[in-house]
């Protein structure tokens, strides 16, 4: 988890700093609002991690090609593009139940609009959280079954 923050911070100071002198888009300018949505984003990604990690030690690196899979399925429906409304209104339900969802209206309230949606932050805390407690459970029960099964005396290069 220390990594990853590590690894976006490798990446997104660099990025950032060419979008201020090639765009004058500075991602710095909203301020401690946008570093707390990113920080939700990163809460959904570990959640997702860990039960990666978990597949991972029970079917092995295979499993981790259906984790890149779920992620470009349901890109579409967390609205990263455009806003929840443009999607079919039997569809928005499954939308708002994904934290990323929350994150992404939020951040784009605060870039457009210059307004804090402090609703949207403390919902997609709460389902980060909840999420996050879900895949710790669903880890521990896929690693109690490698136990059993033996899977993790085969795993290996």
């Amino acid at each position: 988890m220390i990594m990853s923050i590590v690894r976006l911070a490798i990446g997104m100071v660099p990025v950032s700093l060419l979008a201020i002198a090639f765009f004058g888009f500075n991602i710095y300018g909203p301020g401690l609002a946008l570093a707390a949505f990113f920080m939700n984003r990163i809460l959904t990604s570990w959640a997702v991690g860990i039960v990666v990690s978990g597949l991972v030690l029970r079917n092995g690196l295979g499993a981790e090609s259906l984790a890149w899979t779920m992620m470009f399925l349901i890109m579409p429906v967390i609205c990263v593009y455009y806003p929840v409304s443009v999607l079919p209104h039997w569809l928005q339900w499954l939308a708002w139940s994904l934290p990323p969802t929350y994150v992404f209206e939020g951040m784009r309230a605060l870039i457009l609009e210059q307004q804090f949606r402090a609703d949207l932050m403390v919902a997609a805390f709460a389902l980060n959280a909840a999420y996050f407690a879900i895949a710790v459970a669903i880890f521990l029960a896929l690693l109690r079954s490698a136990r059993r099964v033996g899977s993790l005396l085969q795993s290996g290069e």
